[in-house]
C-alpha cells in the first residue's frame, strides 16, 4: 500500500520550490495522475511535494522505499513500478547509496516506456529547494532552446578554464542533443531543478578539471572540489590518466570509472544554462546545472541520445569559470553567457 509522508508541520519555505515543480515544471492537471517516490530522509520535501499535488486535486501514490525495501537497493520494488505504470506524471525525491543505480534504471525503464513526465530529484535537499527550484524556469528553458538550436549546427565544441582545462568534443548529427530545462515533457524525463543541454559525444579529447563535484554517492563524501581538485586527461573518449592529491577521490574514481568496459568512456557533454544557480554548494544536482560545462563517464542515455553503447555506471563531472566556443564562436566567457 502506498504510504503517507506528513505527519508533522509542512516546512513553509520548501513550498515555492514545490509548486514551482507542480505547477511549471511538471504542469501536473487535477485529472491526472502521479507517483511520488520518497526516502526517509527526504520525506520533508516529499511532504511538501505532496501538499502542492493535494491543491491541485490529482490522483496521488506515495511511496517511502525503506517501507517497501531494504537499502541500498537491490531492485525497485516491483509495487512501485507497478503503481509508477498507472500514472501520467512522478517525482523520484531520494537519497542516492551506492549501487542504486540499477534499481534506478529500473525506475526510469517504466517512465520511458509510458512517457510519463518524470521529475528526477535524486539527493534533494532544503538548500536546493531554495535556491535551484525557485528559478524562472520559463527563461532557464528559453536560454536553452537558443543555446541546443546552436550547438545541433556545430562540428565541435571547446571549453577551457583559468584552473587548467582544455577540452575538445566532436559532435556528430546522428547523435541528438537533448535539453531539460526544468519543463518535463514525455520525450525526456529531467532532473530538477532542470537546467542543461547535452548530447552523447562522437569524440573528446584533452584535459577536463574537476573542481568543482562529482556526481553519484561521491558526491556526499567530497563535496566542493575546488581546494583539491581531480585532473582527468581523456584520449579519443576514454579516460588516460587521473590526478589528485586527494588519494581516496582519485582510487574511489577510478574504481567507479573501472565497473564495465565503457565506465570509463564519455557519454554525456552537456552545458548548464539554470541562471538562477550562482556557485558551486558541493551538491552535484544543482551544480551540474551552473551555466558551464559538465562532462559524464558511463552509460550516454542511449534511448535518447542514439548512442550504440551502454554502461551500467554514470557519473558527472562538473568544473568552474568556463569559456566556450561553438566551432570558432565564443558563447560564454567566465562562465556567462554571450547569446
Amino acid at each position: 500500500m502506498p504510504d503517507r509522508a506528513y505527519l508533522h508541520p509542512i516546512d513553509p519555505e520548501l513550498l515555492p520550490g514545490a509548486r514551482n515543480a507542480i505547477d511549471t515544471c511538471l504542469r501536473l492537471k487535477p485529472q491526472e495522475r502521479i507517483t511520488i517516490i520518497t526516502d526517509t530522509v527526504t520525506r520533508g520535501i516529499a511532504a511538501a511535494l505532496q501538499s502542492e499535488v493535494e491543491r491541485v486535486g490529482s490522483e496521488y501514490s506515495l511511496f517511502v522505499l525503506e517501507h517497501h525495501a531494504r537499502r541500498p537497493l537491490s531492485h525497485m520494488p516491483e509495487l512501485i513500478l507497478d503503481d509508477l505504470a498507472l500514472s501520467q506524471v512522478s517525482i523520484f525525491a531520494a537519497q542516492s547509496q551506492p549501487g542504486e543505480l540499477g534499481a534506478r534504471t529500473q525506475m526510469t525503464s517504466v517512465v520511458n516506456r509510458h512517457r510519463i513526465r518524470h521529475a528526477h530529484m535524486v539527493n534533494i535537499n532544503r538548500q536546493i529547494m531554495l535556491e535551484g527550484m525557485r528559478a524562472d524556469f520559463s527563461a532557464v528553458d528559453d536560454l536553452s532552446q537558443r543555446l541546443v538550436e546552436h550547438a545541433r549546427r556545430v562540428d565541435r565544441i571547446t571549453c577551457k578554464t583559468p584552473h587548467g582545462t582544455e577540452f575538445q568534443a566532436e559532435l556528430s548529427p546522428k547523435l541528438k542533443w537533448l535539453k531539460t530545462s526544468g519543463i518535463i515533457t514525455p520525450d525526456k524525463w529531467g532532473n530538477l531543478p532542470g537546467g542543461e543541454i547535452f548530447t552523447a559525444p562522437m569524440n573528446t579529447n584533452g584535459v577536463f578539471v574537476v573542481d568543482g563535484v562529482v556526481g553519484d554517492y561521491l558526491c556526499e563524501r567530497f563535496g566542493d572540489l575546488q581546494s583539491n581538485p581531480l585532473t582527468i586527461e581523456v584520449e579519443d573518449n576514454r579516460i588516460r590518466a587521473l590526478r589528485s592529491e586527494n588519494k581516496d577521490l582519485r582510487d574511489e574514481f577510478r574504481a567507479y570509472t573501472s565497473t564495465d568496459e565503457n565506465s570509463n568512456r564519455v557519454g554525456e557533454f552537456a552545458i548548464g544554462t539554470n541562471i538562477a544557480c550562482t556557485h558551486i554548494i558541493g551538491h552535484i544536482l544543482q551544480d551540474e546545472k551552473i551555466p558551464g560545462v559538465h562532462i559524464a563517464f558511463g552509460h550516454p542515455y542511449a534511448e535518447h541520445t542514439g548512442a550504440n553503447w551502454i554502461s551500467k555506471t554514470h557519473i558527472d563531472c562538473v568544473g568552474r569559470d568556463f569559456d566556450i566556443w561553438f566551432d570558432g564562436q565564443q558563447v560564454m566567457r567566465e562562465g556567462k553567457f554571450l547569446i
